[in-house]
């Protein structure tokens, strides 16, 4: 049976084809979004900066937070986070790690951002050159008051030893005389500025510290790494793991591309079964008269099943072995572009080896012979005179599998409904809601044919009235072949609602994230300070004529760790930082006991749902972990309403910005004076600050800044939607396509009848129309199951947020590819005489 369905595979190539096409581009979005998991959990950043210390020890970018109220017993109670700041480390450990036996020399490393005209570059001091290794090519080491640059950074602003080089760091301006040149033997990113040891250790401003050791040894590093692990709570690393210590966002970036390719590589497979099993079942299901009569000449079920099978697995393996070879070409086309959008760190490479082809591979295969299976069971259980008359009549549709299926999904989306609805705040309703939408999705695709049919009897009187009679003949078509229709509806419907919900979804989130941002928000005008804001520029722009106000704004991540907080999740807390004395002029939260006013020290103002969430109150204490860490007692001093879901806890900016990466903060918030304007005041901040390195921005441009942030993670989203809406499109122009040219014989029939080729085009069309129309239909009922409940939690509205365009062009889109596949091959199948096509048929 294995040769026979070879040989009906080369005479069956339209439906071989199909069958191939939704194969292969399952399998290769599989594969894809398998290199993008292989990379995320990989998250090999090589080392650039570090690369020639054998061994590298830094701080700890991980830490564990309870998970489970350790009160109870019984749980595993703690989980992983990971810090947002730059963890770093004592210099007392160098003298450890120098007694270690194997350790020849230890190098203390130093990070710190250094903003020139139109560039930027990190500091370092010129000890730490050897870790790379630089070497002058030009003048000599620095001493105090000067530097040494790269080659890269002289070149491109024309640097020689002895010109003078004018930068802000830490807060501060200064010029330094060029001491020499330096060159690194390979690719390093980031452009460096060497100090000596003194300027470096002040400019950093993290006296004490240093951000990694770079540990040498003349011996196996492996050996030497494993007696240095456990000295302290330092993280020791090898291999290119050392490039961790120098780009943490790597860690973080790898988390992401998990999640990321977990959720759509589960969706992905969700479709590509799907999509595989419709084409396959439709394709079986055309070819229904030749099983019959296969049966009908003594072909038992088993050898039937048998040829059906075997062509799928054909199929599916010439599919898979294509996927494989282009499987990593798209993978990587995809992280370039998540790299490109700022939603993966530079410094990660893409790996995509062959676990994920297999995966794939197997995922695709499963699909494949699942399909075949039920079509072939069905066409070998049938006894052969009913087989035959099957093949002219459509068979029952509802089996207890599909009611069964059905009924499941549909209570899977309805509890996630009323989940969302009653214990979702905020954003992470989304985490229930898209869920939901595939439950939807599966159960109305599970019970499509009879959809399909009751659909089309609702269009009856419309379509009868504006089409005539070509659109009565279409309607019998659609309600008498349901099977073969719903075979388009499905992807149509699956495209329809999984863009719809997925992009109305994200537009909505933004939406609630820029009013709940610009409602805590008072500010007129911002002063951006990249080097950092100090004391000094503070009082400069608190005394600018039309400033009624200035506060330091600085944000970051916080673990509330002592009193056990069940909200809280891996991700932390949202936390930012104030000016005390100032915050009551910069933001508009509602204090509903206590004062900001004393939020000096270390305090906090809590949000009061949080705050219940704690059992604490104004006078209370609470132990929390900052973003680098450090863990650290707050009393409580004020607390404040926040919109549901977007709460953020308020510290001093002077206790946040000194556990962050830069360690001061970034900007300034300023309020207009009574009578100014904010252009008025944004005209005069820049006449004050002319000639400093800040920028001054109005509250627009804040206010942009936030959403760009959202924007990384909206531009995600699409590029993943986007891949599940084309694969689904290529599934209706594959069905489509295959559905109407095996209507040649039914064509050149209704010819002979009376019908004019223009009449059967039309009625072509109008049959794509019905299931353009269906489909659309359906997939807006799938979104809004998941839409209504999240936006009803996200925004107290039925509708979401975001342009009515978005749901226009992707019905638009919809309507347009079933049309086309409807019409061009209805065209093609006419063009023979009648006679000839009712003769030959397919």
């Amino acid at each position: 049976m294995f040769r026979l369905a070879l040989r009906t595979l080369r005479l069956r190539k339209g439906g071989f084809v199909a069958t191939f096409v939704a194969a292969f581009f399952g399998a290769l979005m599989i594969s894809a979004c398998g290199g993008l998991m292989e990379t995320g959990i990989r998250a090999d950043a090589p080392p650039q900066r570090l690369a020639a210390a054998p061994i590298v020890v830094s701080g700890p970018q991980e830490i564990q937070v309870y998970k489970d109220n350790p009160a109870d017993d019984g749980k595993d109670k703690m989980k992983n986070a990971t810090l947002p700041e730059r963890a770093r480390v004592d210099t007392a450990l160098a003298d450890r790690l120098r007694a270690t036996p194997g350790v020849s020399t230890v190098v203390g490393e130093l990070n710190f951002p250094v903003v020139l005209p139109g560039a930027s570059a990190l500091g370092h001091a010129w000890d730490s050159a050897v870790l790379t290794p630089y070497a002058l090519t030009a003048g000599h080491a620095p001493a105090a008051g000067e530097v040494v640059v790269d080659a890269g950074l002289a070149r491109e602003k024309g640097l020689t030893p002895g010109s003078s080089f004018a930068f802000a760091a830490h807060g501060a301006s200064a010029e330094y005389r060029v001491a020499g040149i330096a060159a690194a033997p390979h690719a390093v990113t980031q452009p460096a500025v060497f100090f000596a040891a003194a300027d470096a250790d002040r400019l950093a401003g993290h006296p004490g510290q240093v951000d990694d050791f770079g540990v040498f040894t003349d011996r196996d590093p492996a050996t030497v790494a494993g007696r240095i692990t456990g000295i302290g709570d330092a993280v020791v690393l090898t291999g290119d793991d050392r490039g961790h210590a120098e780009f943490p966002e790597a860690v973080s970036s790898g988390d992401n591309l998990v999640v990321l390719s977990a959720v759509t590589g589960g969706l992905s497979t969700m479709v590509a079964i799907f999509v595989v099993a419709s084409t396959l079942l439709l394709s079986t299901q055309q070819r229904q008269r030749e099983l019959a009569l296969l049966r009908a000449i003594g072909t038992t079920p088993r050898q039937l099943r048998r040829m059906v099978l075997g062509e799928a697995l054909v199929v599916g393996l010439l599919a898979a072995a294509a996927a494989a070879g282009l499987g990593p070409l798209l993978g990587k086309w995809l992280f370039d572009r998540l790299t490109g959008a700022g939603a993966v760190a530079e410094a990660v490479e893409f790996h995509l080896g062959w676990l994920p082809k297999v995966v794939a591979a197997g995922a695709t295969l499963l699909a494949v012979l699942i399909a075949a299976f039920v079509a072939g069971r069905r066409a070998g259980r049938v006894r052969p005179t009913e087989a035959l008359a099957e093949s002219t009549v459509p068979r029952r549709w509802l089996t207890p599998v599909r009611l069964i299926v059905a009924v499941l999904c549909f209570g899977g989306g309805t509890a996630l409904g009323i989940v969302t609805l009653a214990v979702m705040t905020g954003p992470v309703a989304a985490s229930t809601a898209g869920p939901a939408v595939m439950l939807w999705a599966i159960g109305v695709a599970a019970i499509s044919p009879g959809v399909t049919k009751l659909v089309a009897a609702l269009l009856h009187l419309p379509m009868r009235a504006l089409t005539g009679v070509v659109g009565r003949t279409a309607l019998i078509n659609t309600r008498a072949g349901a099977l073969r229709v719903s075979g388009a509806v499905t992807p149509i419907m699956l495209a329809v609602g999984i863009a719809t919900a997925n992009i109305y979804l994200q537009t909505t989130q933004q939406a609630v994230s820029q009013q709940a941002f610009t409602e805590d928000l008072r500010a007129d005008a911002v002063v951006a300070a990249p080097a950092g804001v100090t004391p000094e520029l503070t009082r400069r722009i608190q005394q600018t004529p039309g400033a009624g106000g200035a506060s330091e704004y600085v944000t970051s991540i916080v673990f509330v760790t002592e009193p056990f907080d069940d909200s809280q999740d891996e991700n932390g807390s949202a936390a930012i930082g104030v000016t005390g004395g100032a915050a009551a002029q910069t933001l508009s939260v509602k204090v509903t006991a206590g004062s900001l006013d004393a939020l000096t020290g270390t305090t906090v103002a809590l949000p009061d749902t949080v705050a219940a969430g704690l059992h604490r109150t104004v006078g209370d204490r609470i132990t929390l972990r900052l973003g680098d860490g450090t863990q650290t007692d707050v009393r409580v001093v004020a607390l404040v309403s926040q919109r549901t879901g977007f709460e953020s806890l308020v510290f001093p900016a002077a206790l946040l910005a000194a556990h962050t990466t830069a360690g001061l903060s970034p900007q300034l918030l300023v309020r207009a004076a009574p009578g100014v304007d904010a252009a008025a005041l944004t005209t005069s901040l820049k006449a004050a600050t002319a000639g400093l390195p800040v920028s001054v921005g109005d509250r627009d441009s804040l206010v942009a800044a936030h959403a760009k942030g959202d924007q990384v993670g909206a531009w995600v989203n699409y590029l993943m939607v986007g891949m599940i809406i084309a694969y689904t499109v290529i599934s209706v122009v594959n069905t489509l396509v295959m559905a109407t040219a095996r209507r040649r014989r039914e064509f050149g029939l209704q010819r002979i009848g009376g019908f004019t080729r223009t009449q059967v085009l039309r009625m072509a069309g109008v049959e794509g129309g019905l299931v353009a129309t269906i489909g659309v239909l359906l997939g807006t009922v799938v979104s809004a199951g998941a839409i209504v409940p999240f936006c009803l939690v996200a925004s107290d509205s039925v509708l979401p947020s975001g342009p009515a365009s978005i749901y226009l062009s992707v019905v638009g889109i919809a309507v347009v590819l079933a049309l086309f596949a409807s019409l061009v091959p209805a065209w093609a199948a006419t063009r023979a005489r009648p006679i000839d096509a009712a003769a030959v048929g397919e």
